[in-house]
């Protein structure tokens, strides 16, 4: 209390830096200005924000829900001050916890258009903005810190009708999965209140993830509530063309440019570069394994399946990966050169993920080189053969799905190593 702000100049740039990877104009002065409240997280009484001039205006941002593709509007990013940061304590109602220590952080606030219209649209439009966000080294994404946070405002109307309805907004939302279920709670509140005849309140509501619902936290103040008026302890922001001229050439590959690239580049599916280009890391991570001699299509194929699996049920990041490039893309030779066969390859990778060793190392240590010996692989067929009267007779039949029995009983025997091409080669010859 009583430390007078300055304006920091990092902060600015970065802002200017999300402008302009949103499509937005730079505003050639911005002014900070006092919002006006009380709230227990804001012990001065007052948050410095912008308001009637904002560093940046206009841009978009387009999501793709089913193949259709969504244009939504940015209206503004605007930079301000971080309050306080409160802790509600649901076991006993009474009590919330206020942390100061991230007050007067800088932060920028993205404020969307209203154009989004389901629950789907608004978390492909939060991991497309993460991900910018991620890529200009703006901010980490992590949610559940409060590094990157989300407000929603729901309203509904009736069909037909131009004008929006009251809406309000949710706070205290740290997943992707929360803002989903909020919206979808929302949507289901309201129209049970207007389906009785009553009217929405404008109002602040808070998330309960435990219970799935929104409760009321506070009215929804109007902005004139918050009496914004221009901070007399800041100047106004002059941002010159040439600082954005020099912001401009520092902008990265972004997520929609580098999933192109990778569609025109690999061959891959337009799915999977989009999946694969949602998270920087996960892309370096991908490109990192072709590099190192790996098929685009198979590599992409094994991280989407096998690799996110893993790391979604550990809930850990890429960067955490024991597996490395180099160690995946040597499982899938050892699979094309017929050293192991898909199925081991499976087993192996779950060993590799948990332990980070190398698969060459593995094949050695536990013997689990595919058996592709003609002669050797010819006496265990003729054995399932000769055991298995019945399928012999319904297969010359004309049953060819029973060949999948003769498969199955040949890799039992041979402990899943032996060459499922050859095995198929024999079986068809010998039946």
């Amino acid at each position: 209390p009583g430390a007078l702000p300055i304006a920091n100049h990092a902060a600015v740039e970065m802002a200017i830096k999300t402008g302009l990877a949103l499509g937005c104009d730079i505003q050639p002065t911005s002014v900070f200005a006092r919002k006006n409240y009380f709230y227990p997280d804001l012990t001065k009484g007052y948050q410095i924000s912008q308001y009637e001039f904002p560093l940046c205006r206009g841009g978009a941002l387009d999501v793709n829900i089913n193949g259709r593709t969504q244009r939504i509007s940015i209206s503004r990013i605007q930079l301000e001050e971080d309050a306080g940061k409160l802790t509600h304590d649901y076991g006993h109602a009474a009590y919330s916890h206020v942390d100061f220590n991230r007050c007067g952080v800088p932060l920028i606030e993205i404020i969307s258009g209203p154009d989004i219209r389901s629950a789907a649209e608004a978390v492909d439009y939060l991991q497309r903005l993460r991900a910018i966000l991620i890529a200009l080294d703006v901010c980490d994404g992590n949610m559940q810190e409060g590094n990157f946070r989300c407000d929603v405002n729901v309203s509904i109307r009736p069909q037909g009708q131009k004008e929006f309805g009251t809406r309000t907004e949710a706070k205290n939302l740290n997943s992707f999965r929360a803002v989903e279920r909020t919206i979808q709670y929302e949507i289901q509140r309201q129209t049970e209140v207007l389906t009785k005849g009553q009217a929405v309140i404008q109002e602040t509501r808070l998330w309960d993830d435990a219970s799935g619902t929104t409760r009321g936290m506070r009215s929804k103040e109007e902005a004139h509530d918050y009496r914004y008026f221009p901070d007399p302890d800041l100047l106004p922001v002059t941002v010159a063309p040439d600082w954005i001229a020099r912001v401009r050439t520092t902008l990265p590959e972004l997520p929609v440019a580098k999933a192109a690239r990778f569609v025109a580049q690999y061959g891959l599916p337009n799915y999977d570069a989009d999946v694969l280009t949602t998270d920087r890391d996960l892309a370096q991570y991908y490109e990192a394994c072709v590099k190192t001699g790996g098929d685009p299509k198979k590599v992409s194929n094994w991280i989407m399946t096998e690799l996110l699996r893993e790391l979604k049920q550990d809930d850990v990041e890429i960067g955490r990966c024991r597996i490395t490039p180099q160690h995946l893309t040597d499982l899938l030779h050892l699979i094309e050169e017929g050293t192991i066969s898909g199925k081991i390859a499976k087993d192996l990778f779950l060993e590799m993920y948990r332990t980070g060793a190398d698969p060459r190392t593995l094949v050695r240590e536990k013997g689990l080189t595919q058996v592709s010996d003609t002669g050797e692989l010819e006496k265990i067929v003729d054995q399932v053969i000769a055991a298995s009267p019945k399928e012999v007779e319904k297969y010359r039949a004309g049953q060819m799905g029973v060949l999948g029995h003769f498969v199955g009983q040949v890799m039992k025997a041979t402990k899943g190593k032996a060459n499922p091409n050859v095995v198929n080669d024999l079986l068809k010859k010998k039946l």
